[in-house]
Formats: C-alpha cells, structure tokens, sequence
C-alpha cells in the first residue's frame, strides 16, 4: 500500500475523477482527496504492476493538469476496499 501526493496544477482540472476511472479500470483499491495546500493525495492498494500503473496515470493527469511533482511513501493500515473519491481535507 503506497500514500502519494501529486503537486502541480492538479485541482480544479478533473484530476480526481480521472484517478477514479483509472483506478477503477486497474482494478486498484484506495481513495484520491485534494489537501488544502493544493496538492492531490492519494492512497493506493492493489495486485501486481496495478498500482505502477496508477502511479505512472497520476504522473500524467488529464490534459488540463499540469502535474509537477509526484511523492510515494509507504503507508500502513487496513487495506481499503474500493477506489472511492473523498472530500478536500
């Protein structure tokens, strides 16, 4: 399980919906949330090159993102079940 904050022009662009459907579509579990600094957290579980590929998906965004900076750490705690989108904390 791997947190990862997305910095850049990621808010107000569609970013979070995109996580979802790419997430969805990796079949990854998780959540996206945008931080109230302007960045874009996301938390990422799954089998295999999936999550890779969503964090490789976060590196590019949607077209009108402009991401600049990507950072994965580890993360601990009870696998998530499900990619849902939640609230700006």
């Amino acid at each position: 399980m791997r947190r990862i904050l997305v910095s850049g022009k990621v808010q107000k662009v569609g970013y979070r919906d995109f996580i979802v459907r790419c997430a969805r579509d990796l079949r990854v579990a998780g959540w996206v949330r945008n931080l109230s600094d302007g960045r874009v957290e996301l938390l990422v579980a799954g089998e295999g090159d999936a999550p890779d590929a969503l964090i490789e998906a976060a590196r590019e965004g949607p077209l009108q993102a402009q991401v600049t900076h990507v950072e994965v750490l580890p993360a601990t705690g009870q696998q998530p079940k499900g990619f849902t989108k939640r609230f700006t904390v």
